[in-house]
């Protein structure tokens, strides 16, 4: 335990000022005190002059006079270090002049904490952020309204740009529930997490080498997949951004999007349904000898039969490739999936509730009857269903106007994944589960916030992928190891305390290549 102790110069009047700490003597068995300078008291004011020998750390702890806050800076030295690495705020002031730092501030409090927003002006007064001071709910709210369409577009522009080099861009659709039926761009629909709520529907583009959010758009209708690419393709050709390369589910496939497709000239990767009578006739074409050794390749570990030919498509005969691939273990899980969907088509048959995109099964694989007195009696054909199972099942068929090695195409196509997973950090990570806003002006906003703190988890996630901290830690993991770090700032000449780096505080800094700030 220490304590001060103030002592007199009778010569020289001055008043030092000594620690003074007790510690046990092994030797004489006995209580000593151990006194040293730490400084003086000025004459005139009193007030506590340090000895020039000590660092101004500890002058600080020692100067009685000395107010300190303190706040955590742990997790914003990550993001402030990814900001500048993106030139993400230097897009966002040129794209928002006004609000660009609350923007970011938000963004901050999604990567590190993940919760309502309403939270956020508490979290901002104790962490580091870009503001440096509270964001009460009505500012928040002001400031999403005020996030502009005109402000988004010219930042969709400037990122894209800056970002896109010959990437593939994965595009998906999900579903964000919300709790508001006031909301414009809320409606009841096919809700793909399965809620009993209305939804907000939300494509996303995602940069399948760089790994990061290129660009979202909210469907305020209950549309289908298909449907959604032309105001895509629209959108980007508004922007005028280069010539793109689109990767793609089969639940995006029709004539008219490939037909706009190759219209737009841009690339594409589009899993085809095996429903579609041309590639029927192209698996016919091939079907005695997919059990020959000839056509087998290894892919990613897996042997597949794989068959690729050029195919001229539509009236203009424009130059694709059709890779065809079939694989004799997946056929079993096929079988099930094929007769899983059969099951739904016929309940929606019975209870009269088409969906038009379903028609076509519906009349080749159902034998519909009405009665008077039964009604409607649907049953399978048998035949039909038989054939499908026996002649179609374990293929899968990709089409593209690029790509010609098959093997490459399907490990592309197989890594689409990565916008899966942007969805279940939008949803789960950054808490959009369910939307609590109700006017669209402030949807608008939430939703361009939540983007940015997407680009904030994927860079992140991208470096610590390289560094190989991605074994040891998530995300949000590695942003909670980073709370403890905090810095004291002092008042007066002394500036700020950091305090004590943990060992794995320092290895992540160290993985990431970030040093720690310099005193004030």
């Amino acid at each position: 335990m220490s304590f001060r102790v103030n002592h007199v110069n009778k010569k020289t009047g001055v008043t030092y000022v000594y620690e003074s700490a007790s510690f046990w003597d092994k030797e004489k068995k006995q209580s000593r005190n151990k006194q040293v300078c730490v400084g003086k008291l000025d004459p005139i004011t009193g007030k506590f002059l340090p000895s020039k020998r000590l660092v101004p750390e500890q002058s600080a702890v020692r100067d009685p006079t000395v107010t300190a806050s303190a706040e955590i800076v742990g997790p914003s030295i990550i993001l402030d270090t990814i900001t500048d690495r993106l030139g993400l705020g230097n897009l966002l002031k040129s794209s928002f002049p006004q609000e660009h730092r609350q923007i970011l501030a938000m963004a901050h409090y999604l990567a590190s904490e993940g919760g309502p927003l309403s939270y956020c002006g508490t979290w901002c007064k104790s962490h580091a952020h870009p503001i440096g001071e509270s964001l009460t709910s009505q500012r928040i709210s002001k400031v999403l309204s005020s996030i502009s369409i005109d402000g988004k577009q010219i930042f969709f522009t400037k990122w894209m740009n800056k970002i896109l080099e010959d990437d593939y861009l994965c595009y998906d659709i999900t579903s964000v529930s919300s709790y508001s039926e006031l909301n414009e761009y809320i409606k009841y629909g096919h809700n793909r997490d399965g809620d009993k709520l209305p939804q907000l529907n939300l494509a996303m583009l995602f940069g399948q080498k760089g790994r990061l959010p290129v660009y979202f758009q909210h469907m305020p209708r209950n549309i289908t997949d298909v449907t959604t690419l032309h105001n895509l393709l629209k959108t980007f050709k508004a922007l005028e951004i280069k010539a793109l390369h689109y990767v793609m589910d089969k639940g995006f496939y029709s004539k008219k999007n490939v037909d706009e497709l190759f219209a737009s000239r841009d690339k594409f990767l589009l899993s085809v349904p095996l429903n579609n009578k041309w590639v029927q006739h192209a698996i016919d074409d091939i079907h005695e000898v997919i059990h020959s050794p000839e056509g087998y390749r290894r892919v990613d570990n897996e042997v597949l039969y794989i068959n690729s030919r050029l195919y001229s498509w539509g009236k203009g005969n424009r130059r694709c490739y059709l890779h065809l691939y079939y694989n004799a273990h997946a056929r079993a899980d096929a079988v099930d999936r094929f007769n899983e969907k059969l099951m739904r088509y016929k309940e929606e048959l019975e209870s009269g509730k088409l969906i038009a995109e379903h028609q076509e099964e519906y009349n080749e694989f159902f034998i519909t009857k009405t009665t008077p007195k039964k009604g409607i009696k649907v049953s399978y054909n048998t035949e039909a269903v038989s054939q499908y199972i026996n002649r179609y099942s374990g293929f899968q068929a990709l089409l593209t106007n690029s790509i010609k090695d098959p093997a490459e195409a399907l490990q592309i196509y197989r890594d689409k994944d990565v916008v899966e997973k942007s969805f279940n950090d939008l949803k789960n990570q950054l808490d959009m589960k369910r939307l609590r806003m109700h006017s669209s002006a402030t949807v608008d906003g939430r939703l361009f916030v939540q983007f940015v703190a997407l680009i904030y988890m994927s860079a992140l996630r991208n470096e610590m992928r390289k560094s190989n901290l991605i074994e040891r830690y998530t995300v949000r993991e590695l942003l909670q190891e980073m709370e403890t770090l905090t810095k004291v700032k002092c008042s007066g000449k002394y500036g700020h305390i950091l305090t004590e780096v943990t060992k794995p505080q320092r290895e992540i800094l160290k993985a990431l290549n970030i040093a720690l700030p310099g005193p004030a």
